[in-house]
């Protein structure tokens, strides 16, 4: 009588295309640290020349900021969805809830100290705890709250910022960061790069850091979870004008904020608001847009292979930094620092089109991906 995972057949199209999308964008993005000391530079002149500068433009605008909100609002939405079928089936869901996530920590906690520092699977564990204590609050009330802890610290920072930009407009370079990221991921021993490795990760999960992150992650989950209780995805044919509406608007504004660095002069405050308010609302549309077009048979089939990458996104997320890493750290190739901005988004591309073609061939012989499966059993 124990709780079973969702089957294939009661899988939701649109969410694998979600997730397979977002995963491919937060490669993207994230592989300008994977190539590049970018926590510490001033991204809008460190990639100079005309092809880097339009290269970074259009990850900027389109992609930085707006899939891991996407990402993170469709992990709660799974977690809800597994809340309701518990409660269909009249079974417990937080012990199980519980296990998958100590699992998911654990399995970030390997990819965050022994892989890649920029490690997010942590994170949504930590939240994912906190979402399963408020997953009973309808719906109304938990976007209500979402908005409340993400609205309010987010203006007040905002406003600090706008006030520090006064005083001054340059963004922080850490000079000796980018050196020591440098020597430590381009030539360093597998002891260095862990030194390093940690120091990074340190650098972005201080006291500070965690707050922003709770105030910045755990209301996407809550919004995911509030639209799962909705089945909004589910229910997309009979919201379409809903659906068609977060395909414009919230889109076309999210783009507007995003612009603002490049209109005006970059700072901290303009960065800041074109990531945290114009990503998500850019996330929004991006989700309508998938949603809408997963209605149409012929285009479920041809972006087939996306939704199988999304079906096994555990394995897609830490398989695309061991990828990187073997290409970029000593251990392997040892490019770090040594490629343009170019030339690392299509080193992201090629691992996606490999990640592509794995997951079909994957598919036709098993139901789950690899670490799914290990994720699978260590948790039933």
């Amino acid at each position: 009588m124990n709780l079973q995972p969702v089957s294939i057949q009661e899988r939701v199209t649109a969410i694998d295309l979600m997730r397979g999308f977002s995963l491919f964008g937060i490669l993207i993005v994230n592989m300008l640290a994977f190539h590049s000391p970018f926590f510490y530079i001033d991204p809008y002149k460190w990639f100079n020349g005309a092809m880097n500068e339009g290269i970074y433009f259009v990850i900027d605008i389109f992609i930085q900021g707006s899939f891991y909100p996407l990402f993170a609002m469709l992990f709660g939405y799974g977690l809800a969805m597994q809340y309701m079928r518990a409660e269909a089936n009249g079974r417990p869901f937080m012990p199980l809830a519980s296990k998958r996530l100590v699992v998911l920590l654990l399995f970030g906690m390997i990819h965050a100290f022994l892989i890649w520092y920029g490690d997010i699977l942590i994170t949504y564990a930590i939240m994912g705890f906190l979402l399963i204590g408020m997953i009973r609050l309808p719906s109304s009330w938990l976007v209500g709250f979402g908005a409340i802890i993400y609205t309010v610290p987010h203006v007040l920072l905002l406003g600090i910022l706008f006030l520090a930009v006064a005083a001054d407009p340059n963004i922080y370079v850490g000079y000796m960061e980018i050196e020591s990221s440098i020597q430590a991921y381009q030539s360093g021993s597998f002891a260095e790069i862990f030194s390093q490795r940690l120091a990074d990760w340190s650098y972005s999960n201080n006291l500070v850091g965690f707050v922003i992150l709770i105030a910045t992650i755990l209301p996407f989950l809550m919004v995911g979870a509030a639209a799962a209780k909705w089945r909004l995805i589910e229910r997309t044919q009979e919201k379409r004008k809903l659906w068609l509406f977060l395909a414009i608007v919230p889109l076309l504004i999210g783009l507007a904020l995003k612009s603002l660095p490049f209109l005006l002069e970059p700072n901290y405050a303009f960065v800041y608001l074109q990531d945290i308010f114009g990503g998500p609302l850019v996330a929004i549309g991006y989700a309508a847009i998938i949603a809408l077009l997963a209605q149409n048979n012929a285009m479920q089939k041809l972006l087939s292979p996306v939704a199988k990458v999304g079906r096994m996104s555990l394995t897609t997320y830490i398989t695309q930094s061991i990828f990187a890493t073997l290409i970029f750290y000593s251990y392997g190739l040892g490019l770090y620092g040594q490629v343009d901005l170019l030339t690392g988004t299509l080193i992201a591309i090629g691992i996606f089109v490999i990640q592509l073609i794995f997951a079909e061939l994957w598919f036709e012989k098993f139901s789950r991906g690899p670490l799914e499966s290990v994720w699978r059993k260590w948790t039933y």
